[in-house]
């Protein structure tokens, strides 16, 4: 079977004679869409989305998924063999054998014929063309909506055919005889549906030559001149005149053409490449694999923002390759981000590179899509590379590129320019820290820098940015007395970074600023609502920024801030680091802080935190039960400023648990920069929005078990509560830094700090708090093995859950009475867990409903009965799901761990182990990974590993020293003491 792109998308079964055969009508149009889709990208993956794009544009429908199956069933039915159109995980493959596209033939011809027609072969130049032509069977891709794409794959296949016409007619005419009398018609066709292609309109005027019809052939010269100056302003050019002269002159030269000037030296443009290029193996070696591939003029986009080393990777690159293209070498700068130039225009620089390629200035066309007919017709024959260095735009660039098949091109830009169609896209990063130590050696001359503290120093203040690297190199290759230690200080001065990358013509805020001063200066909304948000970023500088905090500092909404972001990724001055998240590289961040030099700087800070604070007191609300729980957080201190309500009301709640502890994974980081910022800063009102911003995250930050952060929040909010005389403030800080001394197993000083706030709260009379704080006194008691006490604080906790109508409260208390009975007897300790469980149902409380499984899991192990025990640890994480309680999670998985290793399920249980280990790790929780490793180096030594075994313990007791885990630290002790 063979396929047909050279018109109306088709198929053929191959005849016996091995020719084209018998045209299959596909006559769903769907049907066709998809072929062609198939076939632009065939023996490579075709995703889905794609295949949607094609079929429907930008509105699929509801149904698209189950459309796309019924048409690739269909397509598969008119295939000769079904399995040619194979289905995988991210999309379909269609394979082609070797000839079986007529496009791939068409080339091989169009190849051929080249060949021929440069060693003036003119018989097989007839050969070959009419081969082609053959296979012409319309436009490519004809009768298919724009939404199938393809346009510069059709673009260059009739550019190919009018090139294939031109070297037929010019072996036509070599070879003389009767057949050039036919040419006349065709070629009058050809010159009036072309009517400023030189080449057919001399042709032409030849033909009638020959054929002695020479005052018509002048009448054809006389129509084209006039033509092109009226239209274009232009002269013909040098083959249209020589005919001209030919014709005028009544010689008929060998072969019937105007015979060629003499060739001038091939272009040879490149730059010298870098002296010191290291590193970018990995994507050097892809570049060059892509511009030699056998595709038509591979065209490859380097990107990355300013002094990334772009343009050093194209040069090092286009060396490599340049005895690959010996019809020359052009490099032409475009200028699109140059600190004091104008980028080039598409006109200024195709009449640059027209003028490098030795075409006259007088014959350049004035209209851009004449020259960039023109520069397309002089390189479709030759095999040259383009280097278009630091293009502004897609739009730049288009008009540049080669039709022809021998040509490459690379193009650096700070944007990907996603706009061009069918380019390989190479974004660079920042190079290695290996790398950059390797360049600032190199160029520096410096061989001693190898290894050193300075050497590390410099390599992270220049953010690995190959510019600022070359000028920290640059600067002390000119003076030797400058140490690198000294250099390096000077770069680690707060406001000194970017004023030291500055010497000579290497300046790294020149580079920067050029993309800025274009956003600024610019005429569309979107340019200078990026740089207004460049400028927000430098005045809060936090890690990372999302939309909805943009939007609400530059105060243009959330759909203009989105573009700005947009906008700023495209001119790489901004990173997006996850989806919905960017960041600047170090260098761009003290750029925008330069120019947040505002007076407006406080109001930033002051509606960044009111922010923060409203959504942190939604998240509050999707992830604590309704109750008093939620409604003692939610209430005001005596430090809340007014206007939190307000703001309030702007934010919209979230969508469930998931979606609240979404946003908390992403924002924390920013929570604790601006507290630990803010925490001491002397404006009371600021102080306040501070303290808001601790008590109402601090929950999140607990069920997620983030305990270093939860100590740096924790910390900070006591100390503005008691510069504030804030007493309920400072009475939640001190409940929530007993939470994180609870969690990381200290329990006689979280035991202090509960006693403290305790006080606090009898002092002002707020019962549900007083309850609270005599129910985690409770917990403490029995977990430093002071029974009694431990009974008299819950009992009491009991009393006052009763008299408020506190069925949660009640419920937790019920829980820690039974942990506390199971010392001594499990089974009315299982009897309390259900009583527990009972009301964690009636209220449809999940935290109450899965602590009160783990805790009858538990009750269960003590009794030695871990097969009873499983069930529950499995149901507690069930129910559990999203909702985020990292303590009782981790409970869970521990004692899940345990129950598996005792039923001899080692394997599951090393599974189990190896995720509570990684969990525990990832949120710097040392604590719980210690009790995990006490757990999995049990369940190595089970498997005969003791030397790990002893490893894990060693850890675990290291990491558990100074807690008040007692029992586990005697236990690893034992271990630890015992013989081999």
């Amino acid at each position: 079977m063979r396929f047909g792109l050279l018109g109306p998308p088709a198929l053929f079964s191959d005849d016996r004679g091995g020719g084209r055969g018998e045209a299959r009508v596909v006559a769903s149009p769907k049907s066709r869409v998809l072929l062609a889709a198939l076939l632009l990208d065939a023996g490579r993956v075709v995703s889905v989305d794609s295949l949607k794009d094609a079929l429907w544009g930008g509105a699929p429908p509801v149904s698209a998924q189950a459309s796309l199956h019924n048409h690739i069933a269909r397509v598969r039915r008119l295939l000769d063999d079904p399995e040619r159109l194979r289905t995988v995980p991210s999309g379909y493959v269609l394979r082609l054998d070797e000839g079986e596209l007529d496009v791939h033939v068409f080339d091989a011809h169009v190849t051929a014929a080249r060949a021929a027609h440069t060693g003036r072969d003119w018989e097989r130049v007839v050969r070959e063309c009419e081969a082609a032509l053959a296979l012409w069977r319309g436009a490519p891709l004809a009768g298919l909506p724009s939404e199938v794409g393809g346009y510069a794959f059709a673009q260059r296949l009739c550019e190919a055919r009018l090139l294939i016409l031109e070297w037929r007619y010019d072996a036509e005419l070599a070879l003389g005889g009767p057949r050039v009398h036919e040419l006349v018609p065709e070629l009058a066709a050809l010159t009036g549906e072309y009517p400023l292609r030189e080449v057919f309109h001399r042709h032409l005027m030849l033909a009638l030559y020959r054929t002695g019809r020479q005052a018509e052939a002048l009448a054809v010269h006389r129509d084209l001149r006039t033509r092109l100056v009226g239209q274009l302003g232009i002269e013909p050019g040098p083959g249209v005149r020589e005919a001209h002269v030919e014709v005028l002159r009544g010689a008929v030269g060998e072969g019937g053409s105007a015979q060629p000037r003499e060739p001038g030296p091939s272009p040879a443009q490149l730059p010298p490449p870098p002296l010191h290029f290291v590193g970018r193996t990995a994507v050097r070696d892809c570049l060059c694999r892509v511009l030699t591939a056998p595709d038509p003029h591979p065209t490859v986009v380097i990107s990355g923002m300013a002094g990334v080393g772009k343009s050093a990777l194209a040069l090092h690159v286009a060396h490599q390759l340049a005895k690959r293209f010996p019809d020359g070498q052009l490099h032409l700068d475009l200028h699109g981000a140059t600190p004091g130039m104008t980028p080039l225009t598409p006109g200024q620089a195709l009449t640059a590179l027209l003028r490098d390629l030795g075409t006259e200035p007088c014959r350049i066309p004035e209209h851009v899509d004449a020259a960039s007919a023109l520069l397309r017709s002089l390189l479709a024959p030759t095999r040259t590379l383009l280097v278009l260095d630091d293009a502004a735009s897609a739009a730049q660039v288009r008009p540049l590129l080669p039709g022809g098949t021998g040509c490459a091109v690379i193009v650096t830009s700070r944007s990907p320019l996603t706009a061009l169609d069918g380019a390989a896209r190479f974004p660079l990063a920042p190079l290695s820290d290996e790398e950059s130590a390797e360049l600032l050696r190199a160029a520096s001359g410096r061989d001693g820098l190898d290894g050193t503290d300075a050497a590390r120093l410099l390599v992270q203040l220049t953010g690995r940015l190959p510019l600022a690297l070359r000028v920290v190199a640059a600067r002390l290759a000119a003076r030797r007395a400058l140490t690198p230690d000294v250099l390096a200080g000077q770069l680690a001065a707060a406001d000194g970074r970017l004023h030291h990358l500055d010497y000579d013509d290497l300046s790294v805020r020149r580079s920067l600023a050029v993309a800025y001063d274009a956003l600024a200066a610019s005429g569309r909304e979107a340019d200078r609502d990026a740089a207004r948000t460049l400028r927000r970023i430098g005045s809060l500088d936090l890690p990372a920024y999302g939309a909805p905090l943009l939007a609400r500092l530059t105060g243009i909404g959330e759909p203009r801030t989105e573009a700005a972001l947009d906008r700023l990724l495209d001119v790489a001055l901004l990173e997006e680091t996850t989806y919905g998240h960017w960041a600047p590289h170090g260098l761009v961040r003290d750029f925008a802080r330069e120019l947040a030099g505002e007076p407006d700087a406080g109001d930033i800070v002051d509606t960044a935190l009111h922010w923060y604070a409203a959504v942190a007191e939604r998240v509050l609300v999707a992830i604590v039960e309704p109750g008093p729980d939620q409604d003692d957080r939610r209430r005001p201190t005596a430090s809340r400023p007014s206007g939190h309500a307000a703001h309030l009301g702007t934010v919209a709640p979230f969508a469930g648990p998931e979606e609240a502890f979404a946003w908390g994974d992403r924002e924390l980081e920013n929570v604790v920069t601006l507290v630990q910022r803010y925490a001491d800063d002397p404006s009371a009102r600021r102080a306040g929005l501070v303290c808001t911003l601790v008590r109402l995250i601090v929950p999140y930050a607990h069920r997620r078990g983030r305990v270093a952060e939860m100590e740096v929040l924790g910390r900070a909010g006591l100390r503005v509560a008691r510069r504030l005389g804030d007493a309920a403030a400072e009475a939640y800080a001190l409940v929530d830094l007993a939470g994180l001394h609870f969690l990381t197993g200290r329990q006689n000083e979280a035991l202090a700090l509960n006693d403290l706030a305790l006080a606090i709260w009898r002092r002002l009379d707020h019962p549900s708090w007083i309850r609270r704080c005599l129910n985690n006194r409770g917990l403490l008691l029995d977990g430093l093995g002071r029974a009694t006490e431990a009974g008299e604080a819950l009992a009491r906790s009991l009393e006052y859950a009763r008299r408020l109508n506190d069925p949660y409260g009640e419920a937790v208390t019920h829980s820690h009475l039974g942990n506390l009975i199971e010392h001594t007897d499990p089974r009315a300790a299982i009897e309390r867990h259900r009583r527990s469980l009972a009301l964690g149902n009636e209220i449809g409380a999940v935290i109450v409903r899965h602590s009160a499984h783990c805790n009858i899991g538990y009750a269960h192990l003590r009794l030695g009965e871990p097969a009873a025990a499983l069930p529950h640890f499995e149901e507690s994480l069930r129910i559990l799901g999203g909702h985020g309680d990292w303590h009782g999670e981790s409970r869970t998985r521990l004692g899940l761990v345990r129950a598996l290793r005792l039923l001899g399920l080692g394997r599951r249980a090393a599974r189990e182990c190896a995720e509570l280990l990684g969990r525990a790790d990832a949120r710097a929780d040392h604590y719980t990974g210690a009790l995990a490793r006490h757990q999995h180096g049990l369940l190595l030594r089970e498997r005969g590993h003791l030397g790990r075994a002893r490893e894990e313990w060693c850890s675990a007791l290291a990491a558990l020293e100074g807690t008040d885990e007692r029992a586990v630290v005697t236990e690893l002790r034992e271990l630890l003491a015992s013989p081999a």
